[in-house]
């Protein structure tokens, strides 16, 4: 199926009793591996939460987290030729691909719970509500859920700005401070405009919160707060769809978070808004 999963194959036999357990359990059932924590993958093959650990190692990985991030990769490679060029070559009807862009997004979306690391999350969520000035950038694809983020966030009362203009967005950030967050996105993590822009936030002292995959990733290293989306597409292809369903996902989460610790503050003004997109109706 894969390179991860053909080597556990070939190398069960060299394993101890307990890990062959855990490899027989994951060459049968790889899809649900990613979703488990330690515990239930060793309650699931009927073994310690230590063989777990130990079996990870025996295969070359350091952890269970790495384990997972490696195994969700292989997983998805089948679905990013939904995306990529050789689409070309099939020939799916358009009802079909209607069905096979439901699945991968659903997919892409099931898997943000192996690659988002729960901590990470929660420590943005506690910076927003500490936060005054919100930018979100992003290029490509990346730019509708910075998009996104900005209309979210403006309605939670934050001075946000979004622009597809490079320049503009190096005019605001000197204003920035370390209460401040400039939101990076980017699939890759490589986008120059992107990564330029991060830095010149950092410097200003402002909190780098990156959207962005932890796979070779520059964004990833350079971010102060790292909210990692699953690998679910090739930087080669001919529209981010299952990437962009990930960060949006991510961007509707911190703000159903902040908006539900934020509680009665904001719910006057949401109804203010309300009332007058119900009375200007036409």
């Amino acid at each position: 199926m894969g390179s991860l999963l053909t080597f556990i194959e070939q190398n069960l036999h060299k394993l101890s009793e307990a890990e062959r357990k855990i490899g027989r359990y994951v060459l049968e059932h790889p899809e649900f591996v990613p979703n488990m924590t330690t515990k239930d993958l060793s309650k699931n093959s009927g073994v310690s939460e230590s063989s777990v650990i130990r079996f990870c190692k025996s295969i070359g990985i350091g952890s269970f987290k790495s384990f997972k991030l490696e195994l969700v990769k292989e997983l998805t490679l089948a679905d990013m030729s939904l995306t990529d060029f050789s689409i070309l070559q099939k020939t799916d009807q358009p009802y079909e691909l209607f069905q096979k862009v439901t699945y991968v997004n659903k997919s892409a979306i099931d898997k943000i719970h192996s690659s988002l690391d729960r901590k990470e999350f929660e420590k943005a969520v506690e910076k927003l509500l500490h936060a005054k000035k919100l930018i979100f950038y992003g290029v490509g694809g990346s730019s509708t859920a910075a998009f996104d983020g900005y209309i979210k966030f403006s309605k939670l009362g934050y001075q946000c700005s979004f622009s597809h203009d490079f320049h503009y967005l190096l005019s605001l950030i000197p204003f920035l401070n370390e209460n401040d967050i400039f939101f990076a996105i980017s699939m890759s993590g490589r986008t120059k405009d992107v990564l330029d822009l991060s830095n010149f936030a950092k410097k200003k002292g402002a909190i780098l919160i990156a959207i962005t995959n932890i796979d070779n990733s520059p964004l990833y290293k350079q971010a102060d707060i790292r909210l990692c989306t699953p690998i679910v597409e090739q930087d080669y292809r001919i529209g981010s769809i299952p990437s962009r369903m990930t960060q949006l996902t991510i961007i509707d989460a911190l703000y159903l978070s902040v908006f539900h610790l934020m509680g009665e503050k904001v719910l006057k003004e949401f109804h203010e808004a309300r009332n007058e997109v119900i009375r200007l109706r036409r």
